[in-house]
């Protein structure tokens, strides 16, 4: 089983080369990510965007692109559409969000005619690499999501299970998490949490063994489960996370970004392609980690 990004890369490299489409490309930090990216030999990219502002930052950052193909549209709606169609034609993997605003970029990947849908709920899967508990964990939903109900938190919990199996988590333990181990009446996300182990348990859910409501010391740690009598084959070695709601998930994304010295990557599960939305404070590190994990989804597709 992959515990760090190291391996993640590696098995990028195994699997042979993919293409992203860049949405809106002249961006330094995404420019310098698919660079690396293409240098590594993690994946190929087409550059969509005003070719001349491509260029010049290209120039500025020292970097070569004219091993890159390059699309040019001034216009960022159509950028964005244009990139977005690029992978629904299958001639390229993945798509990653340039310099274009969140909106503008998922109005072109739920495009009805050129775009990604699938009928299912889109959520975003962080993935980190945790030095202190020596293996990669998965978090959802952190950024798409914002009180998800029953429903949606399997259709989560699936997307999430789906990343975690590209990358080769056979067999991903989820653990459903909530401010409490027990299930409370009046704490709707243990409800939710005990419904979708029990769904597990019947075959509704597939692929993966799920657990819940786990507060987030017995997901992470099996002396915090020991200490609370919690007998379970996910409490302290979960791989997945499925937090209640995206304040949760939002403070823990950026507690294990800023405090545990932590790698991370992250892209949107639930598209017909994978979906590389990243924020412009997201490192380059994260950017390129992004890159691999779209490219190991859509191998796995």
């Amino acid at each position: 089983m992959i515990k760090s990004f190291d391996e993640v890369l590696e098995k990028v490299r195994s699997n042979g080369i993919k293409k992203v489409a860049v949405a809106v490309a002249q961006d330094e930090p995404v420019l310098e990510a698919v660079y690396e990216a293409k240098k590594l030999g993690i994946a190929d990219a087409v550059l969509v965007g005003d070719k001349d502002k491509i260029l010049y930052c290209a120039k500025t950052l020292n970097i070569d692109v004219s091993d890159f193909e390059i699309i040019h549209e001034s216009n960022n709606q159509a950028a964005a559409l244009k990139a977005v169609e690029l992978v629904s034609s299958k001639k390229a993997d993945m798509v990653m969000k340039g310099l274009v605003d969140t909106a503008t970029f998922l109005r072109a990947v739920l495009d009805k005619e050129k775009g990604l849908r699938t009928g299912k709920i889109l959520s975003h899967v962080a993935v980190f690499d945790v030095p202190a508990l020596q293996r990669i964990i998965l978090v959802s939903d952190a950024a798409m999501n914002i009180a998800p109900d029953l429903m949606t938190k399997k259709q989560i919990l699936e997307n999430a299970v789906q990343v975690a199996k590209a990358i080769g988590i056979d067999t991903p333990k989820v653990a459903v998490v909530a401010a409490v181990e027990v299930v409370n009446p009046d704490m709707q996300p243990t409800l939710d949490a005990a419904a979708l182990s029990k769904m597990n348990d019947r075959g509704q859910i597939k692929g993966c063994i799920v657990d819940g409501p786990l507060a987030i010391d017995n997901a992470l740690s099996e002396e915090a489960a020991k200490h609370k009598g919690i007998v379970s084959i996910v409490a302290g070695k979960s791989d997945v996370i499925l937090v209640p709601n995206i304040e949760t998930g939002n403070v823990m994304y950026k507690t294990l970004t800023y405090t545990s010295n932590s790698k991370n990557g992250g892209i949107l599960s639930g598209a017909a392609a994978p979906v590389i939305l990243t924020s412009r404070a997201d490192s380059n590190e994260s950017k390129l980690y992004s890159i691999a994990l779209a490219s190991l989804v859509a191998a796995n597709k």
